[in-house]
């Protein structure tokens, strides 16, 4: 049995997140407390109970970061370990904190700073990424195209995320445009997404500009176990690329997809959500049959994890 962790990205957190973590397990509480003391205000609060702060990009990302190691330390204490890791988006740098490459504590600083610059590169309302359900992908990519020609905008894929399941995102006008022509080829849906900006995507080249010599900073030390990178789908051979792969990484493609594929193909068979809800799991059904795929984010489905684990 290889076990994958898995860490979920923006968009999954919601009110409350980890409460029950913090309350019951010392473990979950050692890193809120610890990311308190680094952030210089409580995001505790802010995941527990500050829905509208958890909107912003800026708190949402050290927010999903902190719970979703702090969910990893609790699985970890049952005696759990991970043969290999990935995170859609943010939570590659959950994966990188999990691989042993870079330090919790400067991780959430840096992503506090990270969302910070994301919400900034795009002023509100001039962009935006839309899910696109039910289409294949080769016709999602031709729909952007074409909005991109009509309008003269940027519009591109910003996540695969598995089969029939792709964002797209860019400017305001392209993005409504490509999600139209995508539903008149055949999509299911086509949903505008809650999120500040046009996310892996070249208008966020200047929030890349800005996040390179934050990232420079960081203490970056030799993985422990493997790491997939969202930016080309495959393990980051060595710790001296990560820092010019999360510096890429914003103005990327999201590749979770093929991770999954690759990920199965290297012998995963048990994949484990780390962090708030399900999304994750989701993907691996969509993309992969005959694997165990589970989640942590209370003590509820803790105990479904590890009873599903148990009778492997």
């Amino acid at each position: 049995m290889k076990t994958v962790f898995m860490f979920s990205g923006q968009g999954a957190q919601y009110a409350g997140m980890g409460k029950d973590l913090y309350d019951h397990y010392p473990v979950a509480k050692e890193i809120f407390d610890r990311a308190d003391a680094v952030l210089g205000y409580s995001i505790k609060e802010i995941c527990f109970q500050e829905e509208a702060k958890l909107g912003e990009t800026e708190f949402a990302q050290p927010a999903i970061l902190t719970m979703s190691i702090a969910a990893m330390k609790v699985l970890e204490e049952q005696g759990v370990r991970a043969d290999m890791t990935a995170g859609l988006s943010l939570g590659e740098y959950s994966a990188y904190v999990a691989s042993g490459a870079m330090d919790f504590e400067e991780a959430v600083a840096l992503v506090q700073k990270r969302g910070k610059f994301m919400a900034e590169a795009v002023p509100t309302g001039e962009g935006a990424m839309y899910a696109v359900i039910g289409l294949d992908t080769a016709l999602v990519e031709e729909a952007c195209s074409e909005a991109a020609a009509e309008t003269g905008e940027l519009v591109v894929p910003a996540n695969y995320n598995a089969p029939g399941q792709v964002v797209i995102a860019g400017k305001a006008a392209a993005a409504a445009r490509a999600a139209e022509l995508a539903k008149e080829k055949g999509a299911k849906m086509a949903v505008r997404l809650k999120v500040s900006g046009p996310f892996h995507t070249e208008l966020l080249q200047p929030a890349a500009d800005k996040l390179g010599p934050e990232l420079q900073k960081m203490h970056i030390s030799p993985m422990k176990i493997p790491v997939y990178t969202n930016v080309n789908a495959q393990i980051v051979s060595s710790e001296t690329e990560i820092i010019p792969i999360l510096t890429r990484q914003i103005c990327c493609p999201v590749r979770w997809e093929t991770i999954v594929r690759n990920m199965a193909d290297a012998g995963a068979d048990t994949f484990i959500e780390l962090g708030p809800g399900k999304t994750l799991n989701g993907f691996v059904k969509r993309t992969i049959k005959g694997v165990t795929n589970v989640n942590v984010e209370d003590r509820s489905s803790l105990q479904k994890t590890m009873e599903k684990l148990n009778s492997i």
